[in-house]
C-alpha cells in the first residue's frame, strides 16, 4: 500500500483534536444530527414507528404521589361540606334523605366516568350532558310503560350513534371533541323539540336500590383509575392521543378503544339521566344539558384526570363526586340557588389548575442509561493536554554530549 493513496491523504488533511473531551462532543453532535434527521424524515413513519416512539418517551411509572397527595385534599374538602350539611340538618344525612343523596351522587359519578373514560381514550365526549338530558325526558314520557320498555330504546339509540360517532372519528381522523360537540348540537335538537316540560309519568323509585347504586359507582370509579395506573392498559386505551403530528392517523389499533369508551360513555349517560328523571319530583325541562356536560368533565379533571389524557388518580373521581353532591345538598339547604353552569365553570377552571399540577409533578421519574464516556479527568481542575513548557525529571544535571565517547573517540 502507498503513502500517497487516498486512505493517507485524508488522515494528513484531517486534524486530529487534541483535547479528550472532543469525543464526547463529537458523539454529542452526532446524536444531535440523528435526532433531526429523524424529525425531518418522521412526515414517512408508520404509525408502528410512531407508536414505538411514544412508548419509548413514555418509559417509567408515573408517580402517583402527587395524586394520593390531591385525593387526601378531596377527601378533606368532601368531609368538610358534609360536616356543614350536618351541622345545618342532621336529617339530611340520614334516610330517607339519604338515598336521594346517593342517587344523585350515583348519577353525578356515571356521568364522570363516562367523562374520564372518554378524555383517557383521547375522545373527550361533550355530548355527555345533551344525552342524560334526552335519556331524562324519554323516561318522563315513556315511563308508564315500564322501566325497561322506556329505557331500551334510549340505550340503543345511544349505543349506535355512538359508534357511528367513532367510525366518523375514525376514518376521517378528525379531534374526538370537535366530533363529539357536533353529535351534542344535534342531541340538542332532539331535547328542544319538546315546548314545554315533561312531567315523569314513571313509577320506578330508585331509592329502594340507592346503597347498591352509589356502591356500584364506587367500584367502578375505583376499579377504573387502578387499572388506569398500569401501563400496557394505559398506553392501550390512550393511543388516539396526539403524538407528533395530530393529523397523522394511528391506524386501526386505534379502533377498539375509541369505539368501546364512546359506546360506555353514552350508555352511562343515559343511565344517569334516567336516574335523575326518576329520582326528581319536578317535571323535566328541556333545554341543552352542555351544564352537565362541563360539570362531568370539570370533575374528571378535579379528580386528577388529566386533560390531556395519560395520567389519573384512583380514589379521585369518588371523592369528587362525594364532595359535589354534598354541596349540592348544602347549596339547596341554604338556598344559594346558584345556576348549575356557574357550578360547571367553576369546577372545571379549578379542574385545570389539577391538570397543570398533574402533569409537572405526576412525570415518571427519568430511566437511568449508561452515561457518555468523557475522556477529559474529573479531578484535575487545570490538567491541560499539551505537553508542559518547563519539565524536570529527578536527574536535574544536563548529560555532557557523549557523540565523540564511542571506540573511536576522543575519550578512548
Amino acid at each position: 500500500m502507498a503513502y500517497d493513496e487516498a486512505t493517507y491523504r485524508r488522515q494528513a488533511e484531517e486534524p486530529t483534536p487534541t483535547d479528550p473531551a472532543a469525543y464526547r462532543a463529537n458523539t454529542l453532535a452526532a446524536t444531535e444530527q440523528r435526532r433531526r434527521a429523524e424529525e425531518l424524515d418522521g412526515v414517512g413513519e408508520t404509525t408502528a414507528d410512531l407508536q414505538r416512539r411514544v412508548e419509548a418517551d413514555e418509559d417509567g411509572r408515573d408517580r402517583l404521589g402527587i395524586h394520593l397527595g390531591w385525593e387526601v385534599v378531596l377527601l378533606l374538602a368532601a368531609a368538610v361540606i358534609g360536616f356543614l350539611l350536618w351541622r345545618l340538618d342532621p336529617d339530611s344525612l340520614r334516610r330517607p334523605a339519604l338515598d336521594g343523596l346517593l342517587i344523585t351522587g350515583a348519577a353525578i359519578g356515571l356521568l364522570t366516568l363516562g367523562a374520564g373514560l372518554s378524555l383517557r381514550a383521547g375522545v373527550p365526549n361533550l355530548a355527555l350532558g345533551p344525552i342524560a338530558l334526552a335519556a331524562s325526558l324519554q323516561y318522563a314520557e315513556q315511563g308508564d310503560l315500564g322501566l325497561v320498555k322506556a329505557m331500551v330504546p334510549a340505550l340503543i339509540f345511544a349505543a349506535a350513534g355512538a359508534i357511528v360517532l367513532a367510525v366518523c372519528i375514525l376514518v376521517l381522523h378528525v379531534p374526538g371533541w370537535a366530533a363529539t360537540l357536533a353529535a351534542a348540537l344535534g342531541v340538542i335538537v332532539f331535547d328542544q323539540l319538546r315546548a314545554a316540560p315533561v312531567a315523569v309519568q314513571g313509577t320506578y323509585d330508585p331509592t329502594d336500590q340507592a346503597f347498591f347504586l352509589f356502591g356500584g359507582f364506587a367500584l367502578l370509579a375505583v376499579l377504573g383509575g387502578a387499572l388506569g395506573t398500569v401501563t400496557p392498559v394505559r398506553r392501550w386505551l390512550g393511543r388516539m392521543r396526539p403524538t407528533a403530528d395530530p393529523a397523522n392517523r394511528r391506524g386501526a389499533v386505534v379502533g377498539p378503544p375509541v369505539i368501546g369508551a364512546l359506546v360506555l360513555s353514552s350508555l352511562f349517560a343515559v343511565a344517569a339521566g334516567t336516574l335523575l328523571a326518576a329520582r326528581s319530583d319536578a317535571p323535566v325541562v328541556p333545554g341543552t344539558g352542555l351544564e352537565w356536560t362541563g360539570i362531568a368533565l370539570g370533575l374528571a379533571l378535579l379528580a386528577g384526570t388529566s386533560a390531556y389524557g395519560r395520567r389519573g388518580g384512583i380514589f379521585g373521581t369518588l371523592l369528587a363526586v362525594a364532595g359535589l353532591t354534598l354541596f349540592l345538598a348544602y347549596a339547596d339547604q341554604r338556598d344559594f340557588n346558584i345556576s348549575l353552569f356557574a357550578i360547571a365553570a367553576c369546577v372545571f377552571a379549578g379542574g385545570l389548575i389539577v391538570t397543570r399540577l398533574v402533569e409537572t409533578y405526576g412525570r415518571p421519574l427519568p430511566v437511568a442509561g449508561p452515561a457518555d464516556w468523557n475522556a477529559a479527568p474529573s479531578t484535575a481542575a487545570n490538567w491541560s493536554p499539551d505537553l508542559p513548557e518547563t519539565w524536570s525529571t529527578g536527574n536535574t544535571t544536563p548529560s555532557t554530549d557523549r557523540w565523540d565517547a564511542g571506540p573511536w573517540g576522543t575519550s578512548r
